[in-house]
């Protein structure tokens, strides 16, 4: 029997967060084990074992194309079940993968199931609120969110203490049908029939060409393209970085953990913030703050006038900011993003979400393949990242003002 009560707004909070927490907690359990899967599966070019990473954002935008649109015509339970047994499925394939070509594969299909949580938990929340509320409902799901794949690399590196890599994927698939029996037990459909639209290309084309016309909503899409490459680019680069540049591989999912609370810490604050201040002016001094701390670092990182004693410490501290600059935008630039199109707010997420998505794994694959044994790729990569989101954000500011 399905239910048929709405949720109490914490009740709901939890679990979105908890659906969500299955798509963080697939990358970021994985990062301890990428020295272990570059000397089973790539030990002539160790570089490429980051690519699980990159490989399950592939997949999650890919699957919003799907997901979104689906959601909008058949509702938001049966797709986020559907996209839940795929991300079952690709976990099997990946614990079994012999190549690491496999792997990827079923990483990519890994990131297509698992992208329900996300798009159609996006919609699920607009469904239900809109405005600074809305905004103010996902900075609270993100800090949640965040604060629970805090933990992920601590609990990568249990795993390999008893076990091995493959054995992380069979963890991660209990967490996912403990996160999928909670919502299909609890959670009411929050699309009614009447709003449904077809599943068919033309509506579908109308819809996304609807959502690309507006030229603001295409700002925002660059921006979280931009922000997320950043931060997939640290992701991916973060244990590498620790491991050859620091010599800390050992001490690497405490300091993570750190960094983690850092962006959960970011998005309570959001969440405070964002009624009195908006979302733009939230985001936009963000992106410049996290400019100006680089544009400081990267000069002196670069001239080698930092003295040994201080360089960890300070890629720490950098690290933080750009942990806590995610916590502050990303839920501000997806509510601005949704904010005019909640008519069709299933596709519109999975557009806003699958371009966005792609376009950070164009931006993040080359920064990580770029690592060179220092931080100074990645530091150079977030300097131009951010100054370019700081820039468009501007530009948003003179097109819409700020009512939001």
């Amino acid at each position: 029997m399905r239910p048929a009560a709405p949720l109490a707004f914490a009740e709901f909070v939890a679990m979105m967060a908890m659906l969500f927490a299955v798509l963080a907690l697939s990358v970021d359990a994985m990062l301890p084990a990428i020295p272990e899967i570059a000397a089973e599966l790539s030990p002539a070019a160790p570089n490429r074992a980051q690519l699980v990473i990159a490989a399950f954002i592939l997949g999650t935008g890919l699957g919003m194309v799907v997901l979104g649109p689906a959601s909008d015509s058949f509702g938001r339970r049966p797709v986020i079940a559907v996209g839940m047994g795929l991300y079952l499925l690709g976990g099997l394939g990946a614990a079994a993968a012999p190549t690491l070509e496999v792997l990827l594969a079923a990483r990519v299909l890994q990131g297509f199931g698992v992208a329900a949580t996300r798009v159609v938990g996006n919609a699920m929340i607009r469904d239900l609120h809109s405005g600074r509320r809305m905004a103010q409902v996902t900075s609270t799901v993100m800090t949640i969110f965040i604060l629970l794949p805090a933990a992920a690399p601590a609990l990568g590196q249990a795993i390999l203490w008893v076990a091995g890599w493959r054995e992380i994927f069979l963890v991660l698939m209990a967490i996912a049908c403990a996160a999928l029996a909670w919502f299909l037990l609890r959670q009411p459909e929050t699309l009614a029939p009447e709003r449904r639209r077809p599943f068919r290309a033309g509506p579908i084309a109308a819809a996304a060409r609807e959502v690309v016309a507006n030229r603001a909503v295409r700002i925002y899409i660059l921006i979280l393209g931009l922000g997320f490459g950043q931060m997939l680019a640290l992701l991916s680069v973060a244990q590498p970085v620790f491991a050859v540049s620091f010599g800390r591989d050992a001490e690497f999912p405490a300091w993570f953990a750190v960094m983690a609370l850092a962006a959960g810490g970011a998005s309570l604050v959001n969440a405070r913030l964002v009624i009195r201040l908006g979302m733009r002016r939230m985001a936009t001094a963000a992106y410049l703050a996290q400019t100006v701390i680089s544009l400081l670092l990267l000069p002196l990182w670069a001239a080698g006038v930092l003295p040994a004693a201080v360089q960890f410490p300070a890629f720490f501290l950098w690290a933080m900011s750009v942990m806590f600059m995610a916590g502050v935008t990303f839920g501000n630039l997806n509510a601005l993003a949704l904010e005019p199109l909640g008519h069709i707010a299933g596709l519109a997420a999975a557009v806003i979400g699958a371009a966005s998505s792609l376009l950070s794994v164009a931006v993040a694959v080359p920064i990580g393949q770029a690592f060179d044994g220092t931080p100074l790729p990645l530091m150079a990569g977030v300097l131009a990242c951010s100054a370019a989101a700081y820039g468009l954000m501007r530009i948003t500011r003179r097109l819409a003002g700020d009512a939001y």
